[in-house]
């Protein structure tokens, strides 16, 4: 098997030792074709979100100013520190729906504010952070209390701190922004950590809806059936589906339970590595994240070497997509079963930032048109094909 675990503080009681769970099915070498799904491949949220992180970024700049407006020489040279892809002039000005140019006071030099559309929905982002700033921490909370010893390096939190929803001050002053369960804590190699303390049991996605709907309770060695949401047209062979099948009447490891009497060669491993997947993505504004930032939390959550084959061996439960020329993991459920999964306060206002930067290509496109048409109304003299010049006619004759 592919999996391993490490040691944990003891958050509730000692696994049995049965967690030894005797394996009823033979085949576990488990390799799944990846097919292409449209339905995943066409969510904007997603896809659109590359985009949208460097413009929110150029947002706040503009937010923040004294005035409320900037001029172009305060973000030139910061495209690498906001992650615009192009030079910062070409990107304020793919998007007119969001940023509007302007001639400065000196020098001609143009100066960038925000639409009056774009003004709006920042005040709406505020309005969330501002109501909904417990919702927020909590998602940062059950993050770091699925890790291994209930503490995170900053930089890694950082690293999902878009795919988390979390605004730039809350990790910049963490002491006045987080509440009295974190606390900052030096890890190893120097690195300073977030921690959480919290003696409540915490119960995951999984577990909340399986008490729900299939009478749950949450003991230990408790079967939980993972939802299961298959694309078209991807058939699988009766021994992958046999083997499915007994997975999922195996006993559920919620991520948030201590699993260091857990055997690292058995199926019940897997199991809580597909929940741990499960509960990450369910956290996430968008409850979906390029793979790679998922593997960088592998050290830290228990996770296998090669977690990334979970993703591969059950994609009735995820979609890897290819669009962006990056591999990013989809949770299904969320976009299958939207009552499933609680949506994450942020979401709504994403959305409403991608709508207004799709409108920018309609404006674009509109200029572009309207430049044509003056070109072509432009009025040039006509030439005479039938007309000689008498006077380069003489000088030609002339010659003769």
């Amino acid at each position: 098997m592919l999996f391993f675990s490490r040691n944990r503080t003891h958050l509730y009681k000692q696994l049995p030792a049965f967690y030894a769970y005797t394996q009823k099915c033979s085949y576990v070498d488990v390799y799944m074709k990846w097919k292409k799904d449209s339905y995943y491949d066409s969510i904007e949220s997603i896809h659109k979100s590359i985009q949208l992180k460097p413009l929110i970024a150029l947002k706040n700049c503009i937010v923040t100013a004294p005035d409320g407006c900037i001029p172009i020489s305060a973000v030139s040279k910061r495209d690498k520190e906001l992650g615009i892809p192009v030079k910062v002039a070409r990107f304020l000005r793919q998007y007119p729906s969001v940023f509007e140019e302007y001639p400065g006071p000196e020098y001609n030099l143009p100066w960038y504010r925000l639409t009056k559309e774009a003004v709006e929905i920042d005040r709406e982002e505020c309005e969330v952070y501002r109501e909904c700033k417990a919702e927020i921490l909590g998602r940062l909370k059950k993050l770091v209390l699925m890790s291994c010893l209930n503490r995170l390096p900053v930089k890694i939190i950082q690293g999902l701190q878009w795919n988390l929803g979390l605004p730039d001050e809350f990790l910049k002053d963490p002491e006045r922004n987080l509440d009295g369960s974190f606390r900052i804590v030096e890890m190893e190699d120097g690195l300073k950590g977030l921690a959480v303390e919290s003696e409540e049991r915490v119960f995951s996605v999984m577990q909340k809806n399986g008490m729900k709907r299939d009478g749950y309770v949450g003991e230990s060695m408790e079967a939980l059936a993972f939802p299961f949401f298959p694309s078209k047209g991807l058939r699988l062979k009766q021994k992958i589906s046999d083997w499915l099948y007994e997975f999922q009447k195996l006993p559920y490891v919620s991520p948030y339970e201590d699993y260091s009497g857990l055997r690292t060669d058995s199926d019940v491993a897997e199991k809580r590595v597909v929940g741990v997947l499960h509960e990450l993505l369910s956290l996430f504004v968008e409850h979906a994240a390029e793979r790679k930032k998922i593997l960088a939390l592998r050290k830290y959550l228990g996770l296998p070497q090669k977690v990334h084959k979970a993703f591969e061996r059950h994609p009735h439960m995820f979609y890897l997509s290819l669009r962006n020329k990056t591999c990013t993991a989809i949770l299904k459920e969320a976009y299958c079963d939207k009552s499933a999964i609680e949506a994450h306060p942020l979401s709504m206002v994403r959305k409403k930032y991608i709508n207004l930067m799709m409108e920018s290509e309609v404006i674009l496109k509109r200029r572009r048109m309207k430049n044509r048409a003056v070109e072509s109304q432009i009025v040039r003299p006509k030439l005479d094909l039938d007309h000689v010049d008498e006077d380069r006619t003489e000088m030609e004759e002339a010659c003769f």
